[in-house]
């Protein structure tokens, strides 16, 4: 007969195994491209949030009193803008190199995934067909059956070829598309860290001209939050706030 059940078992382990890879790749990169755009929205979220409250410190009718107050808060405003043009120019990059190549690596998924139900369709006709000439073969050979074992087979010929086409394109296909991911996506990881770096460099030069601007004072954060309160007790004191 034509099957061969060790062949044709062992192919659909190994394509069963590639496509359990690819399911997993597929889903991996759908949450990667998700997460990295939740990422950058957040970013603009906090930057933009940055520049809304020095704008409303600014603002403040105590700025306009107070010339030291209006200058450390005009300080902050030029700090929090300057933040939030490079946050907008980091998501520019991230954008360019790391989320729009996995929505388009994204988009390849759906052909193979039609790839692998086609072939397994073309594995149900094959076993289908093969049953039916098996069924023929352990019958008495007698005219009438010859000529419908002959049937069979000759009906199972192309159904067999067409099977092992999709099949061995499949098994020789799938893992050179698996393997490519990491030359893929090596040089957006790459981009993605470059970007971070080159915002963080930039936050770090923004924020210590801002120090050096504001706090001239130079107090630490435990010698502030005790000045903090004792003006706070100052106030809990006064009458107006006092417990009844």
């Amino acid at each position: 007969g034509v099957w061969e059940p060790s062949s044709v078992s062992s192919s659909e382990m190994q394509v069963d195994t590639h496509s359990e890879n690819h399911f997993q790749l597929e889903d991996q990169t759908k949450k990667l491209h998700k997460d990295m755009k939740k990422s950058t929205e957040a970013d603009l979220a906090m930057s933009k949030a940055a520049v809304k409250i020095s704008v409303d410190l600014l603002s403040n009718p105590l700025c306009e009193q107070d010339q030291a107050l209006l200058d450390s808060m005009t300080a902050l405003d030029t700090a929090m803008r300057r933040m939030d043009a490079f946050n907008q120019e980091k998501v520019n990059q991230i954008q360019k190199t790391v989320i729009d190549p996995l929505k388009k690596y994204s988009s390849v998924f759906p052909s193979l995934n039609m790839a692998v139900k086609r072939r397994e369709q073309a594995l149900q006709d094959y076993k289908r067909l093969q049953s039916k000439v098996e069924k023929y073969e352990e019958k008495e050979k007698t005219g009438p059956m010859v000529v419908k074992l002959h049937q069979a087979r000759e009906e199972l010929r192309p159904v067999k070829e067409d099977f092992e086409a999709k099949n061995k394109q499949l098994l020789e296909e799938m893992p050179k598309f698996y393997s490519s991911r990491i030359d893929y996506f090596q040089p957006s990881f790459e981009a993605l860290i470059r970007a971070q770096v080159v915002y963080f460099t930039e936050m770090h030069k923004i924020f210590s001209e801002l120090t050096e601007q504001i706090d001239q004072a130079r107090l630490t954060d435990p010698e502030r939050e005790r000045e903090n309160e004792a003006r706070l007790n100052e106030l809990r004191a006064l009458s107006i706030v006092a417990d009844d």
